[in-house]
């Protein structure tokens, strides 16, 4: 079956339908969500249901533009709160890390086949090239696992992971559009060129990315807008822009959109709900068709050819130059070694190493097509053994912890203009040492009960209205109380 404008939309709602049916199996058993999403895509591909897509220029545009939103709404769930404390370990991790980790898995990459009887054949240049396209790391289907079984972490490594997974995208792909440059001109790059070229980017990027964040946040702020609901579809243009100006600017679009996200995620912003919860929607939607594309884009027949050097290449990156990066990285900071082999195990491959795969093979390199299938399986391992084993990891290390209730129980939020916080208490015997009415409770001054939940029950209170142990006061009061 061949795409066409008759049947694209049908077959690409019963992906979209089919993959999130599938992905709620996924979770009862820690499979990853995204490797369920690409083993759909791989199901209804040429080599399975027939659908042909060969595609690696619209795979790459499909691939962009999910990213950039992706990493932006990253960015804005980041709230420098929680990252301050570890801004350091995270921004080596994503910086030093990726570098580590590519040059060392390139190396192994150039010498396997003189060290073992595998024969590769691939010069030091697309091994390089090869070993940055997979040197990121992929937190989301991380936390969708740990979320779904209300895991938490210790020492906080929820915030240094986000923030290295975030940051780290952008690295990576500097240095693979480095190589790709530096072999399609034959050598005439230098050293110096190349190292130039991917400080000239990430700065940019960052500059960028800061300004254009700032100025995100000053336009929702001030613009009136005759409904609400096109703020978030405002926020969604602004994005894209931003990616697309950072590109012409020669800077790196990932890091600019990021950047730009944790600036909007920590300023005063007007309709902040409705944006989080469109670009929450919107993120997961761009997540499934991303990895549905990859999925139909590869041809596991072809997969075959490459399987047991790619088995080897990522079995190498989990056990040896992750955890050597990690650990030569982290030296410098006090980080328990049980918090550093988990962060060593959790150096999770993604779409990320897919996405920039596909531009060697555009750019015709050599060994590009090679290379690509390589990058898929070593995808699918990683995916398929540390994305099923991380909860067990964090158990065993004794890493794990109950993960903070963050959602409240009425639903109810308060825009940031209001110089006010809701707040939550459930009653317990304690309580009811005056009495058992509300007027008889000993809140601070300034403090409104908005509201009582009594099991299923929802009670607009009075202050006469008596009260029992295991109802949940919804409070109001100013930030500063």
């Amino acid at each position: 079956m061949t795409f066409t404008p008759e049947n694209i939309f049908f077959m690409g709602s019963v992906l979209i339908f089919a993959s999130i049916v599938i992905s709620k199996w996924g979770y009862r058993f820690g499979v990853p969500t995204l490797l369920l999403f690409l083993f759909t895509g791989m199901l209804f591909g040429s080599d399975g249901l027939g659908l042909e897509f060969n595609s690696h220029e619209d795979a790459q545009l499909i691939g962009m533009l999910s990213l950039s939103v992706i990493l932006f709404s990253g960015g804005m769930d980041t709230k420098f709160r929680d990252i301050q404390p570890v801004i350091g370990q995270g921004l080596m991790l994503s910086t030093v890390g990726v570098m580590l980790t590519s040059g060392i898995t390139g190396l192994l990459v150039f010498y396997l086949s003189q060290w073992t009887r595998l024969d590769i054949g691939l010069s030091l240049p697309i091994s390089m090239l090869l070993a940055a396209t997979v040197s990121s790391t992929d937190s989301a289907s991380v936390f969708n696992l740990l979320r779904s079984q209300g895991i938490g972490l210790k020492h906080n490594l929820r915030p240094m992971l986000e923030l290295e997974s975030g940051s780290n995208d952008p690295v990576a792909y500097v240095l693979t559009i480095a190589f790709v440059e530096a072999i399609a001109s034959s050598g005439d790059m230098t050293g110096l060129d190349l190292a130039t070229k991917i400080v000239d980017q990430l700065a940019v990027g960052g500059v960028v990315g800061y300004l254009l964040g700032r100025a995100l946040v000053w336009i929702v702020n001030h613009i009136n807008m005759p409904n609400a609901s096109l703020y978030p579809v405002l926020v969604l243009s602004m994005i894209l822009i931003m990616f697309t100006l950072t590109d012409l600017l020669q800077g790196n679009g990932y890091l600019a959109v990021y950047v730009a996200g944790l600036v909007a995620g920590n300023s005063r912003m007007s309709y902040r709900r409705e944006t989080t919860t469109f670009m929450q929607g919107i993120t997961w939607l761009l997540q499934i068709v991303m990895f549905l594309t990859l999925g139909l884009l590869v041809n596991p027949s072809d997969l075959l050819d490459v399987w047991i050097v790619a088995i080897a290449i990522g079995l190498f990156m989990m056990f040896v130059s992750r955890p050597l990066a990690v650990f030569l990285c982290l030296q410098p900071f006090h980080v328990p070694a049980k918090a550093k082999l988990f962060l060593s195990w959790v150096g999770l491959r993604g779409a990320v190493p897919i996405i920039f795969a596909t531009y060697p093979v555009i750019a015709g390199i050599e060994d590009a097509n090679f290379l690509f299938n390589v990058v898929f399986v070593i995808t699918l391992l990683s995916l398929s053994i540390q994305g099923t084993t991380i909860t067990t990891c964090a158990r065993w290390l004794g890493l794990a912890t109950e993960e903070p209730k963050k959602d409240n129980d009425f639903g109810i939020e308060l825009p940031d203009e209001l110089e006010s916080k809701l707040s939550e208490h459930i009653l317990t015997e304690a309580d009811f040492a005056l009495g058992n009415r509300l007027c008889d409770m000993n809140f601070p001054d300034g403090t409104l009960v908005m509201m009582v939940k009594r099991g299923h029950s929802f009670i607009v209170p009075n202050g006469q209205l008596e009260l029992q142990p295991g109802d949940i006061l919804l409070t109001i009061a100013r930030q500063q109380e």
